[in-house]
């Protein structure tokens, strides 16, 4: 078992570090807003450390899932980050979808202290985090990847090293390219089936089952029909992603048309109030245009 200390209880976080410590590892948790830790350690048990600093002291291992890049700054090398409490050999893992320049950055700073920084950005929302089912995609050394696997696969379905530093991130941006597109097929299909008289449920059971089918189409659609927004990934946090997206793309030449029209209709969303809805709220605003 390890000592691990986990920095960042979000919807994700939260039940990601408690598998850890169910799983037996001594997990030390940071939370910004610190009754978000006290609840976790009454509900898990384990540690709370007032700084990200004092979480990562002793740890081998040290998680992170927090905001964006500057959260990820903030808790690595800010005047209590963790990168000051680390020892030489100590490995951190960064869960957060942030983009592959910080991922450098970070990855950089940290070999200057013999610490290792693994990218593994995660996929599967919060229903994938509560029953540790993740797709973890990692980018960063194979010894370091070699040596946190092991901790990862505690709450994951699939997590596998894709390359060098950078390479999870630009694969989760790979992964979000695809979701936007599908979401928005799915909205339309929706919002078709419902203009042309059809009944959507009876719609999604047969062609779910053909070359159609998703796991949106699967998991989404009847909440989709119900007008329930409220179930995982938030519009405010996927046009964050969106922008990681089509910067990198701006900086590396790649063509992303259907992903740039995807994000200014999120962007309606937003101006709709659906700041906090889920991703599959792009059907509402089909729906708003009625």
């Amino acid at each position: 078992m390890a000592n691990v200390a986990f920095l960042g209880l979000g919807v994700m976080g939260y039940p990601m570090a408690g598998h850890l410590q169910a799983a037996g590892h001594e997990v030390t948790v940071f939370n910004r807003t610190a009754s978000k830790a006290e609840a976790w350690v009454a509900e898990h048990g384990g540690a709370m450390a007032a700084t990200p600093r004092e979480a990562a002291q002793g740890a081998e291992f040290v998680m992170a899932c927090v905001g964006n890049d500057d959260d990820l700054r903030m808790v690595c090398t800010g005047e209590d980050g963790a990168f000051h409490g680390m020892s030489g050999g100590a490995i951190f893992v960064d869960h957060t979808t942030v983009s592959d320049g910080v991922t450098h950055e970070l990855y950089t700073a940290g070999q200057k202290q013999d610490i290792a920084f693994v990218d593994a950005p995660i996929s599967g929302g919060q229903a994938g985090a509560e029953n540790g089912v993740l797709s973890i995609m990692c980018g960063g050394d194979q010894a370091a990847y070699d040596a946190a696997e092991p901790i990862m696969q505690i709450y994951s379905k699939i997590c596998r090293r894709i390359g060098e530093s950078g390479a999870g991130q630009l694969t989760k941006m790979c992964n979000q390219i695809a979701i936007a597109g599908l979401v928005q097929a799915l909205s339309e299909a929706m919002h078709f089936a419902e203009k042309a008289g059809l009944d959507g449920r009876a719609v999604v059971e047969v062609i779910s089952q053909g070359a159609a089918g998703s796991w949106q189409m699967v998991n989404r659609h009847e909440t989709m029909l119900d007008d329930h927004f409220d179930y995982g990934f938030a519009v405010d946090w996927m046009r964050k992603d969106l922008g990681i997206c089509l910067d990198t793309a701006n900086e590396n030449g790649a063509s992303l048309p259907v992903t740039a029209l995807v994000d200014q209709f999120y962007k309606d969303v937003q101006k709709l109030g659906g700041g906090r809805w889920d991703t599959s709220s792009l059907f509402k605003r089909l729906r708003a245009l009625d």
